[in-house]
């Protein structure tokens, strides 16, 4: 009789197990459909051959399915968080830029060329 229950235990454990394990792969993909991923069968399909590869990339799943936020892709900011204030500050520097190139060109010397083809710099002040 004792043999019997060990058996029924022994099964028990192994079925278990065997889902276990298959619970554990579609952690990644259960992320993924959670988040709307775009590359959500991808990463099913992968999980499964995770099986057997001996789930040496089902780390690398894991990592690919929480990088997706469906708001706003693989970026690391919220959604309009700061864009408005990086659009103006590009706006300024681009007019710096204008300006220190402006600059620049006025107070570069003008260059003239000899009777003898040689290029020389105008002396200041005349």
């Amino acid at each position: 009789m004792l043999e019997y229950v060990t058996l029924g235990i022994m099964i028990f454990v192994g079925i278990v197990f065997f889902y276990g394990i298959i619970a554990i792969h579609d952690i990644p993909y259960l992320i993924a459909k959670k988040r709307d991923h775009p590359h959500m069968e991808a990463i099913h399909y992968a999980g499964w051959i995770s099986m057997f590869t001996l789930h040496s990339i089902w780390p690398f799943l894991w990592i690919w399915a929480t990088l997706y936020h469906a708001d706003r892709g693989y970026g690391f900011s919220a959604p309009g968080g700061n864009s408005q204030k990086v659009l103006e500050t590009l706006v300024a520097l681009e007019r710096r830029i204008g300006a220190l190139e402006a600059e620049k060109a006025d107070a570069a010397p003008a260059v003239i060329e000899a009777d003898d083809g040689l290029k020389t710099a105008e002396p200041e002040g005349v």
